[in-house]
C-alpha cells in the first residue's frame, strides 16, 4: 500500500518545515548575510568561526528553498525504509562532516585557484546530498524506459552498415541515439538543479555530501551502528512503558502465536494446552480434532 504525506516519516516532516520556516525567519529578520561563508574575510580576516556551525541553518533564496523542501519530501521513503530512529541517527552522525568538511576543503582550494574559490552558499545542501546517496544505493528502480527519436540503426541496409559513415550521417546518428532512464531519474532532477543553483559554488557541498553518504553506506565513518534514544523519535511509547515494555510486548506476541497453534484451546488454560506435541498437532490437521489427549 502506497502511503502519502508524512505518514511514518516524522523526521522528514521536521526537515521540510525547518527548511521553509528558517528561510522565512531569516528573511523577516534580515539576517541572511550571517549564514553564507567567505573564507576571506569571514574566517581568515575577521575570525567569525561561528559561521562554520551556522551556514547550514537556512537557504537565502526562495528557489533553493523550493528545491530543498521538495527533495527532502521525496526522500522520506528512506525514513520509511530504515525507520525514524536510524534515519535520525544518520542525520546526526553525518552533520559534523557536512558542516566542517566543505569550509575546510574550500580553505585549501582557495590558494590553488588564486582566490577565486572563496564563497560557500548557505543551506543544508551537503546534508541533503548525503541523504540522496542513501536513496541512490538503497532504493531500486521499478521500471526503465528509453527516449529516442527513431531507430535509424535498425533501418539501415547491410551495405550502409559496412561502409564508413559520412560526417552528416554521424551527426544524424548522434541525434537518433536513445537514452535509457528509470523511474528514479526524475528524482535526481530537482537535486541537480539545487547543486547548480549557484554554480560553481554549490558543487563543493553537494560533492562532499555525496561522499559522506557513501562513506556511511560502506561503514567507513565511525559510529555507524550508533542510534539515538527511542524517545527522541517517539518510539518509547509505542513499544511499551519503561525498560520492560519491549519484553512484555514480545511475551504478548508469543502467547498469541501459541494460542493460534493450540487450535482454539485457551492460552491461560494450563501448561498442557500450551505445550502440545508436534505429532499431535499434525494429526489434528489431517485427522481432525477428536478430543483425545
Amino acid at each position: 500500500m502506497i502511503t502519502s504525506g508524512f505518514n511514518s516519516a516524522p523526521v522528514s516532516k521536521v526537515l521540510v518545515f525547518w527548511v521553509v520556516a528558517s528561510s522565512i525567519v531569516a528573511s523577516i529578520t534580515d539576517t541572511k548575510y550571517y549564514f553564507y561563508i567567505q573564507i576571506v574575510p569571514h574566517l581568515w580576516g575577521w575570525g567569525q568561526y561561528w559561521r562554520l556551525l551556522a551556514w547550514q541553518t537556512c537557504y537565502t533564496n526562495s528557489t533553493e528553498v523550493l528545491f530543498a523542501a521538495t527533495t527532502f519530501y521525496n526522500l522520506r521513503i528512506i525514513e520509511r525504509l530504515w525507520g525514524s530512529r536510524k534515519f535520525a541517527s544518520f542525520l546526526l552522525l553525518a552533520l559534523p562532516y557536512t558542516l566542517l568538511l566543505p569550509p575546510l576543503l574550500l580553505s585549501l582550494l582557495r590558494p590553488l585557484t588564486l582566490g577565486h574559490a572563496n564563497y560557500l552558499p548557505a543551506g543544508p545542501t551537503a546534508l541533503l546530498f548525503a541523504l540522496l546517496a542513501q536513496y541512490h544505493a538503497a532504493i531500486p528502480a521499478s521500471y526503465q524506459y528509453r527516449i529516442g527519436t527513431s531507430a535509424a540503426a535498425a533501418d539501415r541496409t547491410p551495405s550502409q552498415q559496412t561502409t564508413l559513415p559520412s560526417p552528416s550521417q554521424a551527426l544524424n546518428a548522434l541525434r537518433t541515439q536513445t537514452i535509457t532512464l528509470s523511474s528514479k531519474s526524475l528524482s535526481y532532477l530537482i537535486p541537480l538543479q539545487l547543486a547548480l543553483s549557484q554554480f560553481p559554488h554549490t558543487i563543493l557541498p553537494a560533492a562532499v555530501g555525496w561522499a559522506v553518504g557513501y562513506a556511511y553506506r560502506n561503514e567507513v565513518l565511525p559510529g555507524t551502528t550508533w542510534r539515538v534514544p527511542g524517545w527522541m523519535v517517539g518510539q518509547e511509547a509505542k513499544s511499551g512503558h519503561g525498560r520492560g515494555g519491549g519484553a512484555r510486548q514480545m511475551e504478548i506476541l508469543r502467547r498469541r502465536l501459541e494460542g493460534e497453534n493450540a487450535a482454539g484451546t485457551p492460552v491461560e488454560g494450563g501448561g498442557e494446552a500450551r505445550r502440545r506435541p508436534l505429532a499431535r498437532l499434525l494429526g489434528e490437521q489431517f485427522l481432525g480434532n477428536t478430543g483425545v489427549r
